[in-house]
């Protein structure tokens, strides 16, 4: 763990304190706890207007047209081509193997 020291104004430091009381934990699991909610909010998704999404589909349509259509064995020449890179720590192993297996169900129904 990390040590950090603050100056807080006198009336925030109560505040604070507090409010610790009143959820039963200390100053320091409070402060922790409220960091982390804050930070939390920065990284929620938000939802786009019904006029977003209506051109964001339009565009992958578009985009869809211009592609044409590709056979699977140029696609599996395309995959193999493309750069392989490490995956986030919150896709796990068993993730990702889940995602491979329906993703070789779905090839093969075709």
């Amino acid at each position: 763990m990390s040590r950090l020291t603050v100056k807080l104004p006198e009336t925030l430091h109560q505040q604070l304190v507090n409010l610790a009381q009143k959820e039963g934990i200390s100053l320091n699991q409070y402060i922790v706890y409220a960091l982390t909610r804050q930070v939390s909010i920065a990284y929620t998704v938000t939802s786009l207007s019904e006029n977003d999404i209506t051109q964001q589909k339009q565009s992958f349509f578009h985009l869809i047209q211009e592609l044409g259509e590709i056979d699977d064995k140029s696609i599996d020449v395309i995959l193999s081509q493309r750069e392989k890179v490490t995956s986030d720590d919150e896709l796990s192993q068993e993730i990702f193997d889940q995602l491979s297996h329906k993703i070789s169900q779905k090839k093969s129904t075709k």
